[in-house]
């Protein structure tokens, strides 16, 4: 649980400075931490969008895919998209240590 808090607490010193981030990006990376934590701490995290925007409280799959790409291209995870419907796409969740 202590690498959660710290990789949560990273992030948000990160985004802190960071005026691109808005509270969508914030809810699906901590809904991302959860199902990482969830699925004892697997790298990468294999997840269907439903997944995560049902912890997000997503509502829209275009809201989710444009939040994370947001965070893909801003550095904060790397998205790998499977594009097949019976396998999750792949999400590292990159540490910001020393932001």
């Amino acid at each position: 649980m202590l690498e959660q808090t710290q990789q949560l607490s990273e992030f948000f010193r990160a985004i802190e400075q960071d005026g691109r981030i808005s509270p969508m990006h914030i809810s699906i990376y901590t809904a991302l931490l959860h199902y990482h934590t969830e699925h004892k701490l697997q790298s990468p995290i294999a997840v269907f969008s439903f997944e995560i925007m049902k912890i997000a409280k997503i509502s829209t799959r275009s809201t989710y895919y444009k939040g994370i790409k947001d965070l893909n291209d801003f550095g904060y995870i790397l998205f790998q998209s499977t594009r097949k419907r019976n396998q999750g796409s792949k999400i590292f969740l990159i540490s910001k240590q020393g932001v």
